[in-house]
């Protein structure tokens, strides 16, 4: 199931906060620098690097003078505004140190859901591992506002592990990797060393975990990037931040940290877009009929399967397609406008005009 990672293709690194910071918040020095030592490992293995990086929120909030991340969302934002300076400083101070310059890239999930910033987002990462400069991308958490939130940086990671194509995406946290139970919990907690991205103790690894205290990220987010990335053909491993030269050893197929298979095929820039870059403004409810043929035989989604809808949404807006149980099934680009499919819900589609969603606009998620 590893495998080394081909030369020459880009490997998206991403580091969440409890690995940068000390236990009250404030950068950690000694953290920083072996997280820019990973990357530079990296570079110098051939492998063009970009750096995911949480830790603006965390490294900003004791600079306000406060004990603990703050939750009101005008503070958040004042506290990654100061967390953000400090800490691309201290990347561009310590990547310069070893010959390397950095590039600040900042997205929220408004750009990705543009198709045309999408395009753009991705030619600019290309031209900057073209150039050999390291891009350190982060969430605007600045300007963001939870309609905009990508949700994590994991999620974030994954994203852009698809825009720049990537060969790996190696997501480094406090623990070694994925492990059956917490092991601050449970003494018989054992590492996970390969999985496939859709084997069921991801599931329950997902529904057993909370978030940890200074990230907004936590297991079940990284579980949900590694699947993400699966569906462009992208492995993942999850490691940890501390273990010496982890990163290249995972490039190069290494037993380190929890690797995690995708899918044997990608799936088209496209309908990756449509997947991930989109966000769903509402979803619509199928039967089970509908369910086989959209999952089991590639068939678009009709209006006779159609079962009901929720949130107000137009045409051309993306909907999370979803099973009478609520399970999501699909998502896609909808032809008709929420209150056109109350109207229309179980007709033929001759009589409406077209399928509710075509199977070119449809990702199938299940």
């Amino acid at each position: 199931m590893r495998r080394q990672i081909a030369k020459g293709r880009p490997v998206v690194v991403k580091v969440g906060s409890s690995s940068l910071t000390g236990r009250d918040g404030g950068l950690d020095g000694d953290s920083v620098k072996r997280v820019v030592e990973h990357i530079v490992a990296l570079a110098d293995a051939g492998y063009p690097p970009v750096l995911v990086t949480s830790g603006s929120i965390a490294v900003g909030f004791p600079a306000l003078g406060m004990s603990e991340r703050p939750t009101d969302i005008a503070e958040m934002q004042v506290a990654a505004a100061i967390g953000q300076t400090k800490l691309v400083e201290r990347y561009a101070a310590e990547f310069a140190e070893r010959g390397f310059a950095v590039a600040q890239v900042l997205l929220t999930k408004d750009v990705l859901g543009n198709r045309t910033q999408y395009l753009n987002a991705r030619a600019a990462l290309d031209r900057m591992l073209l150039l050999g400069v390291i891009p350190v991308v982060n969430e605007n958490d600045t300007v963001v506002v939870d309609e905009l939130k990508l949700g994590d940086n994991d999620q974030l990671a994954a994203i852009t592990a698809h825009l720049v194509a990537a060969g790996m995406l190696v997501i480094l946290t406090d623990t070694e990797g994925l492990f059956t139970d917490d092991p601050r919990l449970t003494a018989e907690a054992e590492l996970l060393s390969a999985v496939e991205h859709s084997d069921e103790i991801l599931d329950r690894i997902r529904r057993a975990t909370d978030a940890g205290a200074l990230g907004r990220g936590g297991v079940a987010t990284k579980i949900t990037a590694a699947r993400m990335a699966a569906f462009s053909g992208i492995p993942t491993v999850i490691a940890g931040a501390g273990v010496e030269d982890v990163v290249v050893h995972a490039t190069g197929g290494a037993d380190v940290g929890t690797w995690i298979d995708p899918r044997p095929a990608s799936i088209s820039a496209r309908k990756l877009w449509i997947a991930f870059g989109l966000p769903a403004v509402g979803s619509i409810t199928v039967d089970k009929g509908a369910v086989t043929a959209i999952a089991k035989d590639g068939a678009s989604v009709l209006a006779v399967g159609l079962v009901g809808t929720s949130g107000e949404f137009t045409r051309g807006d993306a909907v999370e397609v979803l099973d009478e149980s609520g399970s999501l099934v699909a998502k896609g680009i909808s032809r008709f406008g929420s209150a056109e499919l109350v109207a229309t819900a179980g007709r033929h589609s001759d009589a409406i005009g077209g399928e509710v969603i075509h199977r070119d606009d449809l990702v199938v998620l299940r």
